[in-house]
């Protein structure tokens, strides 16, 4: 799984994490970025995480919708891939190998320079260079070349027809005038993005705050909302409460707290449909969340309807793997139902017997391991107890424990994590990095170091086939065998919930990825906003 997706991300990367102290103490007003009293042409949200860098060469934006910078295509509220820096979709040969996409004109850069083709065989050489410490680099893995074809047309030359290619070229273009002057990895880049975007970064107060003002030049028409601030807030609750006492103008909220702002307060509530799953890494190479019966008989005695009832308040679906149940994607049959008496015979019959005090022993070994969660992150807590509680009554004992990704990131190998992934776009984008072994310990991709050659081989004919029917098979194949050896347990597809004041008018959302609340939200088009005087 990638480190933007698996994190909360994203990816989009979505590493560094905010201390409780710091987000209660943020105020996300100013000269650069404006709370609900600085002006009706202004917006603040609330949202939990921040990205590690902003630069698409490491793997921000990858996904599109980045607000300073544009793909060549982008997806519209339906999803549907539409133009953007291209003029049309690309031109596909009948072979499905070489994609040509055809630049729009006239566009150009924040600091005045020109965009053109040169920027986009930049970006994509970039990001496929080793030396470059972008995680999504296997993403891009079918790529054999890209070129330019004078100043307004790009070809992309590819090993095997990858089906979902287009999709992946919603990432954003950086400057060569800029990006390609500086060191890639450490660069000033990294923070002082310069972009095509509908809005220029002012500020970005690390651990406390995104400033944008609107690029009065934009090729898509100058923003009306002029000032946008992201506020990061890690804690639920302190993103609630600044919310109701009007520092927000809205925020992504968990359901019981969403809940809590009525309609009439001024406020709407918005639910998007998400991929967003949150899952159990079960390490390999931990002796017990390793071993096969264990993982399979967690697999049953998880209650997945309860965590939907119970701490999603309905809001989601159970989750049997990185595929929610309502996509055509999604193998029929690989349901797991909840079956405490099915996880104590598994149990029963690979040796791990109940001790005086209930918990299973084999061969000396304890059924025992720690799972850790995000610091502050209420979701992921209420999801780790309840999963600790499930298991502790077919006999494994679970520790669970909070911490920031700097503590948990060197665990990962032998601990167990909370940890959420997901991507609409496309069977492999959120597979291929979850599951792939040659990924294990490469960052928070495949974070439980899963190894199996029947996965591997069905991602890898997944990836590169270009025939839907095929592709079903592959990922029916890898749906399948995480029945047999589940090296996660997915819990829940989560639906995001937002609340947002009602002077922005009535706002859309999209199906989301993980990465929620930094490109995704009702603001997914704030640059479409018409604020209320």
């Amino acid at each position: 799984m990638t480190a933007r997706s698996i994190r909360g991300a994203v990816a989009v990367t979505l590493a560094t994490v905010l201390s409780l102290t710091a987000a209660a103490c943020s105020q996300p007003g100013g000269s650069d970025g404006s709370g609900s009293g600085s002006g009706a042409d202004s917006a603040v949200v609330g949202i939990a995480y921040e990205p590690d860098s902003l630069s698409p060469l490491l793997g921000y934006g990858k996904d599109g919708n980045s607000k300073i910078f544009d793909g060549l295509l982008a997806l519209d509220g339906d999803m549907k891939l539409r133009p953007a820096l291209a003029t049309a979709l690309p031109e596909v040969s009948d072979d499905g190998l070489t994609y040509t996409y055809r630049l729009r004109s006239g566009v150009k850069f924040s600091d005045g320079k020109s965009f053109g083709a040169e920027d986009v065989v930049f970006t994509y050489r970039t990001i496929l260079d080793e030396k470059t410490n972008n995680a999504s680099r296997t993403e891009l893995d079918a790529v054999k070349s890209v070129e330019a074809s004078g100043d307004d047309t790009v070809v992309f030359t590819l090993k095997y027809p990858y089906a979902p290619f287009a999709q992946r070229t919603v990432l954003p273009i950086a400057p060569e005038h800029i990006a390609g002057k500086q060191d890639v990895n450490t660069g000033a880049f990294t923070t002082h993005p310069i972009g095509t975007g509908p809005y220029l970064l002012t500020k970005w107060s690390k651990g406390e705050k995104l400033s944008f003002r609107a690029n009065p030049d934009y090729w898509g028409g100058a923003p009306k909302v002029k000032k946008f601030t992201m506020a990061i807030i890690k804690d639920d609750d302190v993103r609630a409460t600044r919310l109701r006492s009007g520092e927000l103008d809205g925020a992504i909220l968990p359901p019981n707290l969403a809940k809590g702002f009525a309609r009439g307060s001024g406020m709407r509530t918005y639910a998007a449909t998400t991929y967003d799953y949150r899952t159990v890494t079960l390490p390999t190479h931990n002796k017990v969340a390793g071993d096969t019966a264990i993982r399979r008989a967690l697999d049953v005695a998880v209650d997945r309807r309860a965590m939907v009832d119970s701490i999603l308040n309905g809001e989601g679906r159970p989750a049997y793997g990185p595929v929610p149940t309502d996509s055509e994607w999604f193998t029929k049959g690989t349901e797991r139902t909840h079956d405490l008496a099915a996880a104590k015979k598994i149990l029963d019959e690979a040796g791990w017997k109940p001790g005086k005090d209930g918990i299973r022993t084999k061969d000396g070994v304890r059924a025992a391991f720690p799972l850790w969660y995000l610091t502050g992150d209420k979701l992921r807590q209420d999801h780790a107890l309840a999963y600790a509680s499930d298991a502790k009554k077919a006999g494994i004992a679970i520790t669970t424990e909070a911490g920031t990704w700097e503590v948990i990131e060197p665990r990962m190998k032998q601990d167990a994590v909370l940890a959420g992934g997901g991507s609409p776009a496309d069977p492999d984008f959120d597979q291929y990095t979850l599951l792939k072994s040659s990924l294990a310990g490469d960052g928070f991709n495949n974070m439980a170091w899963y190894d199996n050659k029947a996965v591997d081989q069905a991602l890898e004919a997944g990836r590169r086939s270009g025939d839907k029917a095929a592709r079903k098979v592959a990922y029916d194949t890898v749906q399948r065998e995480l029945v047999k050896n589940p090296g996660y347990t997915f819990l829940t597809h989560i639906d995001h919930l937002y609340v947002v004041k009602d002077r922005f008018g009535a706002l859309t959302t999209q199906v989301e990825p993980h990465d929620h609340g930094l490109a995704s939200g009702p603001w997914w088009n704030v640059e479409d906003w018409t604020p209320k005087k």
